[in-house]
Protein backbone atom coordinates (compact mmCIF):
# COMPACT_ATOMS: atom_id res chain seq x y z
CA UNK A 1 0.00 0.00 0.00
CA UNK A 2 2.75 2.50 1.13
CA UNK A 3 6.37 2.10 0.04
CA UNK A 4 9.11 4.12 0.71
CA UNK A 5 12.81 3.47 -0.87
CA UNK A 6 16.43 5.55 -0.18
CA UNK A 7 14.15 8.58 1.60
CA UNK A 8 16.40 11.38 2.12
CA UNK A 9 15.76 14.84 3.29
CA UNK A 10 18.23 17.48 4.36
CA UNK A 11 18.16 21.08 6.14
CA UNK A 12 20.05 22.93 3.65
CA UNK A 13 23.30 21.51 1.56
CA UNK A 14 25.11 19.38 3.52
CA UNK A 15 23.41 19.28 6.46
CA UNK A 16 20.93 15.83 6.47
CA UNK A 17 17.81 15.81 8.62
CA UNK A 18 17.50 11.64 6.99
CA UNK A 19 18.63 9.64 4.54
CA UNK A 20 18.21 5.84 3.43
CA UNK A 21 14.47 6.01 4.92
CA UNK A 22 13.05 2.42 3.43
CA UNK A 23 9.95 1.22 5.02
CA UNK A 24 6.54 -0.28 3.35
CA UNK A 25 3.19 -0.40 5.62
CA UNK A 26 0.55 -3.02 4.00
CA UNK A 27 -2.97 -2.53 3.97
CA UNK A 28 -4.99 -2.38 7.44
CA UNK A 29 -1.32 -3.01 8.82
CA UNK A 30 -1.24 -0.13 12.13
CA UNK A 31 2.66 1.35 12.24
CA UNK A 32 3.72 3.68 14.98
CA UNK A 33 6.83 5.85 13.85
CA UNK A 34 8.83 6.87 16.59
CA UNK A 35 12.36 8.69 16.96
CA UNK A 36 14.12 11.64 18.48
CA UNK A 37 12.57 14.96 19.41
CA UNK A 38 14.19 16.86 15.90
CA UNK A 39 14.87 13.33 14.18
CA UNK A 40 12.13 14.51 11.20
CA UNK A 41 9.27 12.29 12.45
CA UNK A 42 6.19 15.26 11.36
CA UNK A 43 8.44 15.98 8.34
CA UNK A 44 8.47 12.55 6.92
CA UNK A 45 4.35 12.45 7.24
CA UNK A 46 4.66 15.77 5.08
CA UNK A 47 6.80 13.83 2.50
CA UNK A 48 4.39 11.11 2.27
CA UNK A 49 1.76 13.57 1.85
CA UNK A 50 3.28 15.20 -0.97
CA UNK A 51 3.10 18.52 0.78
CA UNK A 52 6.95 18.42 0.63
CA UNK A 53 9.37 16.91 -1.87
CA UNK A 54 12.53 14.58 -0.41
CA UNK A 55 16.07 15.49 -1.52
CA UNK A 56 15.83 12.00 -3.26
CA UNK A 57 13.97 8.33 -3.26
CA UNK A 58 10.52 7.10 -4.02
CA UNK A 59 7.11 7.70 -2.05
CA UNK A 60 4.91 5.44 -3.78
CA UNK A 61 1.30 5.25 -2.45
CA UNK A 62 -0.34 2.55 -4.50
CA UNK A 63 0.72 3.44 -8.38
CA UNK A 64 2.02 7.47 -7.34
CA UNK A 65 5.26 8.04 -6.54
CA UNK A 66 4.67 11.43 -4.44
CA UNK A 67 8.06 12.03 -4.40
CA UNK A 68 7.66 12.98 -8.26
CA UNK A 69 3.87 13.78 -8.72
CA UNK A 70 3.06 16.99 -9.99
CA UNK A 71 1.03 19.69 -7.75
CA UNK A 72 -2.29 18.79 -8.92
CA UNK A 73 -1.66 14.51 -8.81
CA UNK A 74 -0.18 15.44 -5.25
CA UNK A 75 -2.95 17.71 -4.23
CA UNK A 76 -5.85 15.27 -5.70
CA UNK A 77 -4.11 11.85 -3.99
CA UNK A 78 -4.24 13.96 -0.82
CA UNK A 79 -8.04 14.14 -1.22
CA UNK A 80 -8.98 10.86 -2.64
CA UNK A 81 -6.40 8.58 -0.80
CA UNK A 82 -5.22 10.10 2.29
CA UNK A 83 -6.98 10.64 5.64
CA UNK A 84 -5.09 13.00 8.07
CA UNK A 85 -5.68 12.84 12.03
CA UNK A 86 -4.03 15.61 13.96
CA UNK A 87 -3.26 16.39 17.60
CA UNK A 88 -5.40 19.43 17.61
CA UNK A 89 -8.43 17.68 16.05
CA UNK A 90 -8.76 20.52 13.23
CA UNK A 91 -12.73 20.24 13.57
CA UNK A 92 -14.97 23.37 12.46
CA UNK A 93 -17.08 24.58 15.37
CA UNK A 94 -19.62 26.46 13.05
CA UNK A 95 -20.24 22.41 11.91
CA UNK A 96 -22.01 19.99 13.68
CA UNK A 97 -20.50 16.72 13.65
CA UNK A 98 -21.81 14.82 11.31
CA UNK A 99 -20.99 17.37 8.78
CA UNK A 100 -17.28 18.07 9.89
CA UNK A 101 -16.98 13.98 9.14
CA UNK A 102 -19.04 14.54 5.74
CA UNK A 103 -16.36 17.30 4.75
CA UNK A 104 -14.11 15.29 2.42
CA UNK A 105 -17.12 13.67 0.74
CA UNK A 106 -18.33 17.25 -0.47
CA UNK A 107 -14.42 17.90 -1.42
CA UNK A 108 -14.48 14.41 -3.37
CA UNK A 109 -17.91 15.20 -4.78
CA UNK A 110 -19.74 12.22 -3.50
CA UNK A 111 -23.68 12.18 -3.86
CA UNK A 112 -25.70 13.42 -1.22
CA UNK A 113 -27.43 10.53 -0.27
CA UNK A 114 -24.30 8.44 -0.11
CA UNK A 115 -22.81 10.58 1.80
CA UNK A 116 -24.74 10.96 4.47
CA UNK A 117 -25.39 6.96 4.53
CA UNK A 118 -21.10 6.75 4.38
CA UNK A 119 -21.26 9.34 7.28
CA UNK A 120 -23.72 7.61 9.33
CA UNK A 121 -21.37 4.22 8.96
CA UNK A 122 -18.39 5.88 9.91
CA UNK A 123 -19.79 7.19 13.23
CA UNK A 124 -21.28 4.18 14.31
CA UNK A 125 -17.92 2.90 13.61
CA UNK A 126 -16.40 5.33 16.13
CA UNK A 127 -19.44 5.13 18.64
CA UNK A 128 -20.69 8.52 17.88
CA UNK A 129 -23.51 8.01 15.94
CA UNK A 130 -25.76 10.09 19.23
CA UNK A 131 -23.39 12.94 18.85
CA UNK A 132 -23.90 13.33 14.75
CA UNK A 133 -25.71 16.65 15.53
CA UNK A 134 -24.03 17.92 18.28
CA UNK A 135 -21.59 20.67 18.08
CA UNK A 136 -17.92 19.91 18.52
CA UNK A 137 -17.63 22.19 21.47
CA UNK A 138 -19.67 19.81 23.59
CA UNK A 139 -18.11 17.12 23.07
CA UNK A 140 -15.17 15.75 25.03
CA UNK A 141 -11.17 15.44 24.15
CA UNK A 142 -11.67 11.65 23.20
CA UNK A 143 -14.88 11.95 21.34
CA UNK A 144 -13.25 15.11 19.61
CA UNK A 145 -10.56 12.61 17.98
CA UNK A 146 -12.65 9.90 17.61
CA UNK A 147 -14.46 12.28 15.52
CA UNK A 148 -11.70 13.13 13.50
CA UNK A 149 -11.00 9.74 12.85
CA UNK A 150 -14.09 9.16 11.08
CA UNK A 151 -13.56 12.43 8.95
CA UNK A 152 -10.00 10.74 7.92
CA UNK A 153 -11.82 7.82 7.13
CA UNK A 154 -15.09 8.46 5.49
CA UNK A 155 -13.85 9.00 2.10
CA UNK A 156 -11.97 5.29 2.16
CA UNK A 157 -8.62 6.19 1.96
CA UNK A 158 -5.79 3.71 1.28
CA UNK A 159 -3.62 5.44 4.11
CA UNK A 160 -4.32 7.38 7.47
CA UNK A 161 -1.28 9.96 8.51
CA UNK A 162 -1.73 10.27 12.70
CA UNK A 163 0.38 12.96 13.75
CA UNK A 164 0.23 12.31 17.90
CA UNK A 165 -3.14 11.37 17.77
CA UNK A 166 -3.12 10.95 21.92
CA UNK A 167 -0.80 13.92 22.65
CA UNK A 168 -3.69 16.19 23.87
CA UNK A 169 -5.25 13.15 25.92
CA UNK A 170 -5.53 11.90 29.24
CA UNK A 171 -4.79 7.86 29.40
CA UNK A 172 -8.13 6.66 29.68
CA UNK A 173 -9.25 8.47 26.51
CA UNK A 174 -6.08 7.65 24.66
CA UNK A 175 -6.26 4.35 25.42
CA UNK A 176 -10.23 4.41 23.76
CA UNK A 177 -8.89 6.96 20.96
CA UNK A 178 -5.46 4.06 20.22
CA UNK A 179 -8.43 1.04 20.28
CA UNK A 180 -10.58 3.40 17.59
CA UNK A 181 -8.09 3.94 15.82
CA UNK A 182 -6.92 0.11 15.15
CA UNK A 183 -10.24 -1.00 14.62
CA UNK A 184 -11.18 1.29 12.44
CA UNK A 185 -8.09 0.53 10.22
CA UNK A 186 -8.54 -3.13 10.58
CA UNK A 187 -12.46 -2.92 9.69
CA UNK A 188 -11.43 0.19 6.32
CA UNK A 189 -8.49 -2.02 5.60
CA UNK A 190 -6.45 1.31 5.05
CA UNK A 191 -2.60 1.32 5.82
CA UNK A 192 -1.81 3.37 8.83
CA UNK A 193 0.74 5.50 9.93
CA UNK A 194 1.32 7.51 13.39
CA UNK A 195 3.73 9.42 14.56
CA UNK A 196 3.96 9.45 18.71
CA UNK A 197 6.20 9.99 21.35
CA UNK A 198 4.39 7.87 23.55
CA UNK A 199 4.80 4.58 24.37
CA UNK A 200 1.05 3.81 25.37
CA UNK A 201 0.03 4.52 21.73
CA UNK A 202 3.19 2.72 20.37
CA UNK A 203 2.61 -0.39 21.94
CA UNK A 204 -0.75 -0.13 20.48
CA UNK A 205 0.33 -0.79 16.71
CA UNK A 206 0.66 -3.53 15.00
CA UNK A 207 4.72 -3.11 14.65
CA UNK A 208 6.94 0.36 15.44
CA UNK A 209 9.79 1.62 13.16
CA UNK A 210 12.12 4.09 14.73
CA UNK A 211 13.47 7.16 12.55
CA UNK A 212 17.06 8.02 12.40
CA UNK A 213 19.75 10.52 11.04
CA UNK A 214 20.82 6.65 9.14
CA UNK A 215 17.26 5.61 8.15
CA UNK A 216 14.58 3.30 9.81
CA UNK A 217 14.95 0.83 12.36
CA UNK A 218 12.67 -1.96 13.14
CA UNK A 219 11.77 -2.13 16.75
CA UNK A 220 9.83 -4.92 16.13
CA UNK A 221 6.12 -6.35 16.57
CA UNK A 222 3.77 -5.18 19.38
Amino acid sequence: MLELHDVAKSFGPGVPLFENVTLKVGAGEFVALVGESGSGKSTLLNLIAGLDRPDRGTLRLGDIDLATADDDMATLTRRRDIGFVFQSFHLLPYLTVERNVALPLVLNGVPADEARQRTAQVLATVGLSAKAGASPQVLSGGEMQRAAIARALVHRPRLLLADEPTGNLDPDNAARVLDCLAGALAESGAAGLMVTHSTLAAARADRVVRLTRQGIVADGPR
